[in-house]
């Protein structure tokens, strides 16, 4: 299938990926599985929406399309949240989101490469990114044109293998490679500035070679100039986004909340939740 078809079939028919829409599926899936992981699901709605609606080059009909180009959720256990986009586009079914997490379930509570329409199990946090940069560095050999959008989280970047698959991606000038860090301040144990302080993100990435952009993380305008921008820059270098973003945005009890990361949904907090996410 050529990226001619694409363009002309695939993305103008694409959904609108509302952000309250898609954490109302979250908030289902959760429910449904009675499990955690919503707030670090809701810090990347905005992210993956843009994507999926914008800059993914993907068959709706053929999650597998040869041509697609790759999303590599590294902090996989925001899985909820591509799962809801990939509701969207028709890979899921009603019928996954109401038995998420249940026996016998294809949809688990980490990032399953299992499930048609993601690319990398990533449970174990740090190692998606590498995944990510090998697709970049076969695309590259390949001269498919694909590329390669990598979501990791700022807790994440504690991880030894994400700075070295940085110095990797740098040196091979995989210019394919656009790695998102979804920068809420929060990873399970606490502040990322108290578990292990990382200084200034967009300074690092820059001296590790890439062109670095910086945006509000749920400004869907901004998210997609900033990106937008960044596959637009000439030059062979990877290229980076640090998306500020809310750990619990779009419910007021969760914003902000870590206890929102192992925390589960119970009727009343579930019908709170909804009520504050209903349809405008």
């Amino acid at each position: 299938m050529a990226l001619r078809y694409w363009l002309f079939a695939q993305k103008a028919t694409m959904p609108a990926f509302d952000a309250r829409q898609l954490r109302r599926t979250i908030l289902r899936m959760a429910h449904a599985g009675s499990t955690v992981h919503i707030a670090c699901a809701f810090s990347i709605v905005e992210i993956l929406a843009v994507l999926y609606r914008q800059f993914l080059r993907l068959d709706r009909n053929e999650p597998h399309w040869p041509g697609r180009d790759y999303l590599v959720l590294s902090k996989g256990h925001g899985v909820m949240a591509q799962y809801a986009c990939m509701h969207e586009v028709g890979w899921l079914t009603d019928d996954d989101l109401d038995h998420y997490f249940g026996d016998g379930t294809r949809l688990k509570g980490l990032a399953d490469a299992h499930v048609p329409g993601v690319e990398a199990t990533c449970g174990s946090l740090g190692h998606g990114l590498s995944v990510g940069v090998g697709l970049a560095l076969a695309a590259k050999r390949k001269q498919s044109g694909q590329r390669v959008f990598a979501i990791v989280g700022d807790g994440e970047m504690n991880e030894g293998p994400i700075w070295e698959a940085l110095l990797f991606a740098s040196h091979w000038r995989l210019s394919n490679l656009i790695v998102i860090v979804d920068a809420n301040g929060y990873q399970a144990m606490g502040t990322t500035d108290d578990v292990m302080h990382l200084g200034n993100l967009a300074s690092k990435l820059t001296a590790f070679d890439f062109l670095v952009r910086e945006a509000p993380g749920h400004d869907e305008e901004a998210l997609e100039n900033s990106i937008g921008e960044l596959l637009a820059l000439p030059g062979e270098q990877p290229r980076a986004l640090v998306a500020r973003t809310v750990k619990g945005q779009g419910v007021s009890f969760m914003t902000n909340d870590n206890r929102w990361h192992y925390t589960r949904l119970n009727p009343d907090t579930y019908a709170a939740a909804l009520a504050e996410l209903a349809p405008t």
